[in-house]
């Protein structure tokens, strides 16, 4: 870092709002649904994984972003660095490209809509799983406001240390010049990434009073703390020091606590579902949102079910995350209570 507060890449660090680690892929989405892959003809390519497609939600949303991950050096991996800088405005100082692994895919078969079914080829390692301390700025890392990271980076190593060394990083230095700080977990229980359930719960647990907040659904949290009861997994994971914790609960809605003592269920937005993916990522990415603008925590679950509504209602993750003035829109449409609510949400992008 210059004595101007830049980065070797020219950034500057004190504009980063929020860092997310993990995963990456070039997704393909099928364009046919309530079909398997022997009736699909068609795909539309865009990037995903779930901490990139947080990165990607929180830029459209007008935040800072950058994320942490690795591509192959391929065609690939050229265009996920060229998608993320120049279509959705995302520092990539952190992306690095692996010589030999290739850029991971995934598609995504809409059979049916509501719970896509996902095909990962990450064989035989994707690049992501290579992430060390390394690959990060560690002046970045202790004094970012936000730091996003999801469960599965524990899957594996050497990026099961580098996580273990991010928190470290993070708990030395406790104080933010910034007034905000917040190291997230989302517990993105993905079943493919593990040998067994027992073997995430093993790595996870240990390691869940180390981030201020936690979010994850009923199956994530069952993963975690050892229920799927949305009231007593909250109890449960504030019970470890945590600052907050978010339950989702898909078409119910969300559940939010505090260690301050709230408790509160933000309704669900209902839409017309159109692809189940990146719905979650769009929540988490308005969740930060709300936690930098310096809302309640319920208020804050409001924006992001919002958040996530408007992605179930498209068939796209990273290219279809909404615009704040979207999100907006749709609150609106929701307290008005009109009918079809994506119907009444005009693009603004």
């Amino acid at each position: 870092m210059d004595r101007n507060g830049l980065s070797d890449t020219g950034h500057d660090d004190a504009e980063v709002e929020i860092l997310t680690i993990g995963r990456v892929s070039v997704d393909l989405y099928a364009e046919q649904t309530n079909v398997d892959a022997t009736g699909v003809v068609s795909f539309r390519k865009s990037i995903g994984g779930t901490t990139t497609n947080v990165a990607v939600a929180a830029a459209r949303l007008g935040r800072k972003v950058a994320v942490c991950t690795k591509v192959g050096d391929d065609e690939f991996g050229s265009y996920v660095r060229f998608a993320l800088s120049n279509t959705f405005n995302v520092d990539t100082r952190f992306v690095s490209s692996d010589p030999t692994l290739k850029t991971p895919l995934a598609f995504v078969m809409l059979d049916p809509p509501e719970e896509p079914r996902v095909v990962f080829y990450r064989e035989p390692r994707a690049p992501d799983m290579n992430i060390t301390i390394d690959d990060l700025d560690t002046d970045l890392v202790a004094n970012v406001p936000i730091v996003w990271m999801a469960a599965c980076n524990l899957a594996y190593e050497p990026c099961r240390t580098a996580m273990h060394d991010v928190l470290a990083v993070r708990a030395a230095s406790t104080s933010s010049d910034r007034g905000i700080r917040h190291t997230i977990l989302d517990l993105d229980w993905r079943p493919m990434f593990w040998s067994s359930a027992a073997e995430a719960t093993a790595e996870i647990v240990p390691l869940l009073d180390r981030f201020s907040m936690v979010i994850g659904n009923r199956a994530e949290c069952e993963i975690a703390v050892g229920t799927a009861d949305p009231d007593l997994a909250i109890e449960r994971l504030l019970s470890l020091g945590l600052d907050a914790a978010v339950v989702k609960l898909g078409a119910d809605g969300v559940l939010v606590g505090d260690r301050h003592g709230t408790r509160e269920r933000a309704a669900p937005i209902h839409v017309d579902v159109v692809s189940g993916v990146g719905a979650g990522d769009a929540f988490g990415a308005a969740l930060c949102h709300g936690l930098l603008a310096g809302w309640d925590l319920p208020s804050t679950a409001r924006f992001a079910n919002a958040a996530g509504a408007i992605v179930a209602s498209r068939l796209m993750c990273a290219d279809d995350m909404p615009t704040l003035a979207e999100v907006n829109a749709l609150l609106a449409a929701a307290d008005q209570g009109v009918g079809t609510l994506t119907n009444s949400v005009q693009r603004t992008n």
